[in-house]
This record gives structure tokens, sequence and C-alpha cells, in this order.
């Protein structure tokens, strides 16, 4: 028995040991030897995602099955999210509504034109207040800065005036000229970003391209702009986006004749349906809902696309313009 004991004691201390390892190894798995490393903090941290993505989407979802239900379905309250038959006459009536290939050209021209317009107007700006020296160049930025902080309600008269008496109302001038003046939808914010990505570059590059003789343009159409292809592709998919589902200024503008999507979305109903007006209780008429839908859809649809072929590229670029640490 004796001889028993030591050996007992031997084993239970194996044993004891093999256990704690197994407890603290399921504590790591847990809890992590960081803050964020464990399962613990992975649920949490994907749970919280979820939520956010699910608010999020949820719009985008809501239109999609709205617009694909049949007027059974629509006035059924049970039928929630999933349609019983999916019905794609919704989206017919909504791309006749809309006009949709004149009203997407109309929008192209000008998110198009204006996006490329910006990133090279605003490109040359940014650079000249990143990299050159010239007389008041700190009061220029500061008046920049200013027509940020600027809100359009002050200056929509003063516009209107100015473009009615030019002749360039219903016309993709009253975007596409502002534009060029480096004047265009968040120009401002645009110039904030190539100043920021271009104090970013070594100045040995331009140093050495002065040494060779090359000037300031040659430097930076041949060199500095075609490095700076992050910071354009953030510009451009950020005013297209803008100039895409501006609404604001279009209504005083273009109100005529050169109307783009987002104002014919506000009168599909009154084309489709007839000039009738829907009294304020049924806003949510569940005869145009789906309707309605189909015409936010057609809208959203090109943005979206274009931001899912460039996603990568996108975050790439956000990263590298320091808009993010």
């Amino acid at each position: 028995m004796k001889a028993d004991t030591p050996l007992r004691e031997i084993a239970q201390s194996v044993q004891s040991f093999v256990e704690g390892k197994k407890a603290q190894k399921i504590k790591l798995l847990i809890l992590g030897q960081n803050t964020n490393d464990g399962w613990l903090a992975k649920i949490v941290i994907y749970y919280l995602l979820s939520i956010v993505a699910f608010l999020y989407l949820q719009p985008f979802f809501y239109m999609v099955t709205t617009m694909l239900k049949s007027l059974g379905d629509l006035l059924d309250p049970t039928v929630q999210w999933i349609p019983r038959t999916l019905d794609w006459s919704n989206l017919e009536r909504a791309f006749k509504g809309l006009k949709y290939p004149e009203a997407v050209l109309n929008t192209s021209t000008i998110a198009l034109f204006g996006s490329l317009i910006q990133v090279l107007i605003c490109g040359m700006t940014g650079y000249a207040l990143a990299r050159l020296k010239f007389p008041g160049k700190k009061l220029i930025f500061g008046l920049v800065f200013l027509t940020f902080l600027i809100p359009p309600q002050i200056i929509i008269i003063p516009l209107y005036v100015i473009f009615s008496k030019l002749g360039w109302l219903n016309t993709p001038f009253v975007f596409l000229v502002p534009a060029l003046f480096g004047q265009g939808l968040k120009s401002a914010l645009f110039i904030i970003i190539f100043r920021q990505f271009f104090n970013s570059l070594p100045k040995a590059l331009e140093e050495a391209a002065m040494i060779d003789g090359a000037s300031v343009f040659r430097l930076f159409f041949r060199i500095i702009f075609p490095l700076s292809l992050p910071a354009c592709l953030v510009v451009f998919l950020f005013s297209f986006v803008w100039y895409w589902n501006e609404f604001y200024m279009t209504s005083f503008f273009l109100s005529t004749d050169f109307t783009p999507l987002s104002l014919r979305l506000g009168s599909l109903e009154t084309v489709i349906f007839g000039p009738n007006p829907v009294p304020e209780a049924q806003m949510n008429n569940p005869v145009t809902e789906g309707t309605k839908m189909a015409g936010a859809f057609l809208i959203v649809f090109p943005p979206l696309l274009l931001y899912m072929i460039a996603q990568r590229w996108f975050v790439e670029g956000i990263e590298r313009t320091g808009l993010i640490d």
C-alpha cells in the first residue's frame, strides 16, 4: 500500500496537469490571448456586424421583393418578404414609365462626363495646392474649404439666375461647365482628397524629373497623374454616384426636356396611373407600391453594378488616399 501511494499521487498530479492544460487551452479558445482572438469576441463581432448589415440591406431586400410581388401578394398582409409568384410586370411598367433608355442616357451624360472632368480638374488643383509654391496659396485653399462648408441651398437662386441668362437651363451645361472650373458637386472634397494623396508621394520623383528638364504640366501628366490612379478611382466613383443621385439641383435646373432618372421617379406614379393625385393617407398604396419599387431598383442598379465591378480598387484607393486610418 505504501508503495502504491507515491504512484497514485504522481498519477493524480499528471492528471491534474493535463486537465489544467486542457482548461487553459479551452480558455484560450473562448477568450483568446488578446481581446479579439477568442471565439467569444468573434461571435460578438459577427453578431454586431450582422445587425449592421441587416439594417443596411433591409431596404434593398424590401425594394426587390416588393417589385416582384403581384397585386394579390401586395394586398395580402401575410406575404411579407417572399412572394408566392414572381411578377415582372412592375419592372415593365417602370421601364416604360421612366422612359428608361432616354433617362439613362441623360443621367449618364451628366454623371460620366461630370465625373471625368472632376477627376482631371480636381487632380490638377489638388496637385497645385500640394506641391507648387505661389502667392496666396493658403488663401485659395481656405476658399476651397469654405465652398465645401457652404450648403447649395444658399446659392441656388443666384445660380438659377446666371444659368437662365446664359440659356443653360434644361441642358447638361449647368453641371459640366462648373465642373470645368472646379465647382462641380463636392469638388472641394475631391480637391482635398487629391491634395492629401499628393502630399504622401515622395518629392524625389519630382526633383528627378525637374533635373531632366520636365515642365510642370509634363511632370503632372506623365509621372504624378498615373501614380494617382487610386485617388482618381475614389473621386470618380464618389462623383459618379453623387451626380447620378442628385435631385435637389436637378429639380431647379433640369425640370423639363433633359430630365434625369432622379426626377422621373417622382412623376412615375402620375405617368403610369394617371394625373389624379394620390391622397396623403394612401401614399403607400399597394396598387402602385410595386411599380415605384421597380423604378427605384432601375435607378440604383447601374451605380450598384459599377461599384461591384470596382469594389476592390475602390477600397484600396480609400486606404491610399488617407480617408481612413
